[in-house]
């Protein structure tokens, strides 16, 4: 069977090659007719047939051996004849094999083609830098140089598909004088550089842990976080290309946060947090794809890092970030924009930051309670990201460092157990007290009532708050009654809806647990306790979360009043349910959790034992 015309097109692998597409539309004679009338020439200078004279032969002479009366040639003529001598039909296929191997032949990627490519880039580099210096006046003198050494930066493209080279690469002197162009005086050079370094530490690139560990070791003895930060100040981002320039930096630093260990390194880079904090600040309409960035930047500093938080907190973080989200009172953003994902990183970084206590202190100067309540109170998309703040400024997370005069003030003599402000650092007191005293209760337990179960994130940051008010405020003053009588107005409404979620919260869980029992069958206990280790995220975030801070709150009621403590005993007997739940998922969190702080735990204790 004869092969189609589209066999003809396949490679050796089997892909269909991509065809040539005519950019000049359908006629073919428009490519013929480019090539033919050049710029300079005139179309009514073409020659016709019948300008030439009509006994001359036209066109080259024949072959010598050619003859047309000659037998043996095909009658169509030379060109489906031989047309060719022995000697000349030799050379012929002599070269036709050497273009088909050199189009078959791979260049192999190695350390002599890695040496080479960095020996022609410092040729390049020096070649431009020596021009430069001599011709300082007479740009002419070293564009083409520039053009050369430009080109020779995009070579190392290929270097990222070959992680296996880093090491190689980072003991050259080349990598080192990559990094020098950051500092170049023609910005597009550094922004090349700082294209093709962003490209190399990309995470994705396939490469094995210690070729990263290595090539990224180079690039930072050559001073690139510092020549990253110096160019923020020289680009001017009304410029695309400029704008580029702060894109790829950016780029660059989230590469190097990737790896946990340089996030410290980073966050002391007390220039950066700056430029981070005026860049976010920086008024824009739309939001731009580097503002966003920026403030994604910051988000990671501040999740990744205690240290960070406090850096930021003190570099007037938590004042900028108040002053960016406060338009995001009654404004939403666009769904699925850049100012979508800037406003999220703001409240992410906020959430943070409000953990420290330094952070906790400057929200609270910055009226960042009273601000999150408005939010709450107004606001739409960000309600439930100010719900989220708000839960972690009331978090009792400890000091840094742990005061050695903390301890739980609860001892078995007391009949209940009491908030214990000493095991609660001031700071998480000052926000919780800040809280009732700015009338926030209305609008926590209002938002409480009306939140539906399909928003679960919303119900677990109020659930937060609540259990860190019971936790914090002091008792006998006037918040703590204020709070409790909150829980108990309207014959109890609160803790019905309480003992409702809780219910749906512990079946969920326990259907979560069914199928994990159900994956245990036949493992060995080893493999057993590694499978409810690694499941433990998910129990979280299927209810158990909820739950624990559900059974928390109640007892604490249950503890505080009478009168709550008969509704909360009515409630869970409607489903033939009592004290003795709530006592276990508190048991099983003191159990199974090892990461509870000693302060909670000695509060859970308390309550177990009471309960």
């Amino acid at each position: 069977m004869m092969t189609s015309i589209d066999d003809l097109f396949k490679g050796a692998n089997g892909a269909t090659k991509r065809k040539f597409e005519n950019p000049r539309g359908a006629d073919p004679t428009q490519a013929y007719k480019s090539v033919k009338l050049s710029a300079g020439s005139d179309a009514k200078q073409t020659a016709t047939v019948e300008d030439e004279d009509d006994d001359e032969e036209a066109g080259p002479s024949l072959p010598p051996d050619f003859d047309e009366d000659e037998p043996g040639d095909d009658d169509e003529g030379r060109f489906f004849g031989g047309g060719l001598d022995e000697d000349a039909k030799d050379a012929m296929d002599y070269l036709e094999a050497q273009d088909g191997e050199e189009a078959i032949t791979d260049e192999k990627y190695d350390v002599a083609w890695l040496r080479k490519l960095c020996l022609s880039f410092e040729k390049k580099f020096n070649k431009n830098a020596s021009l430069r210096a001599k011709y300082e006046d007479d740009p002419t003198k070293f564009m083409d140089s520039e053009g050369d050494l430009d080109e020779a930066i995009k070579s190392f493209s290929t270097l990222s598909e070959h992680p296996e080279l880093y090491e190689e690469f980072a003991k050259n002197t080349a990598a080192a004088k990559l990094v020098e162009l950051l500092a170049h005086e023609n910005t597009d050079i550094a922004i090349a550089a700082i294209e093709m370094i962003s490209e190399l530490t990309d995470e994705d690139v396939a490469g094995e842990q210690e070729q990263w560990d290595a090539l990224v070791a180079a690039f930072s003895e050559a001073d690139l976080l510092g020549l990253l930060i110096s160019n923020f100040s020289r680009f001017d981002e009304s410029d695309a290309a400029d704008a580029s320039g702060v894109y790829h930096s950016l780029s660059v630093i989230e590469n190097l946060l990737s790896q946990p260990s340089n996030t410290d390194v980073v966050g002391k880079q007390s220039a950066l947090l700056k430029w981070l904090l005026d860049r976010i600040q920086k008024p824009e309409k739309p939001t731009t794809q580097n503002k966003q960035y920026a403030s994604e930047i910051l988000s990671i500093l501040t999740q990744s890092s205690r240290p960070n938080r406090t850096r930021i907190a003190e570099a007037n973080g938590v004042d900028a970030f108040l002053t960016s989200l406060a338009p995001y009172r009654r404004d939403d953003p666009e769904k699925d924009s850049d100012e979508e994902e800037y406003m999220e990183n703001l409240f992410n970084c906020l959430s943070s930051i409000v953990e420290e206590p330094v952070g906790k202190a400057r929200f609270l100067e910055a009226e960042g309670v009273e601000l999150c309540l408005l939010l709450v109170r107004d606001g739409k998309t960000s309600k439930s990201r100010a719900l989220k703040v708000l839960d972690h400024a009331c978090g009792y997370a400890e000091d840094i460092p742990q005061d050695a005069t903390q301890s739980n003030g609860t001892t078995s003599k007391e009949k209940r157990p009491q908030p214990s402000n000493e095991s609660v650092p001031n700071s998480a007191i000052a926000v919780c007290d800040k809280l009732v005293e700015s009338r926030g209760l209305k609008p926590l337990f209002s938002t409480f009532m009306k939140t539906k179960k399909h928003d679960p994130e919303q119900t677990e940051h109020i659930l937060g708050i609540f259990a860190s008010l019971l936790r914090s405020l002091p008792g006998n003053s006037d918040a703590r009654f204020r709070l409790l009588a909150k829980f108990l107005e309207k014959d109890y409404e609160k803790i019905t809806k309480l003992v409702t979620l809780r219910r749906d919260y512990a079946t969920r869980v326990a259907a979560f647990d069914d199928k994990l029992a159900t994956r245990k069958r036949g493992l060995s206990k080893q493999e057993q306790a590694d499978l409810d280790l690694e499941n433990v995220p998910t129990r979280m975030s299927e209810g158990l979360y909820c739950l624990e801070r559900i059974d928390a709150i109640l007892a604490w009621l249950v503890a505080e009043d009478d009168g709550a403590k008969d509704a909360i005993v009515k409630a869970l007997a409607e489903r033939d349910e009592g004290l003795a739940d709530v006592k276990k998922t508190l048991k099983a969190q003191l159990d199974g959790d090892l990461a509870v702080e000693a302060a909670e735990r000695e509060m859970l204790e308390t309550l177990v034992g009471f309960l």
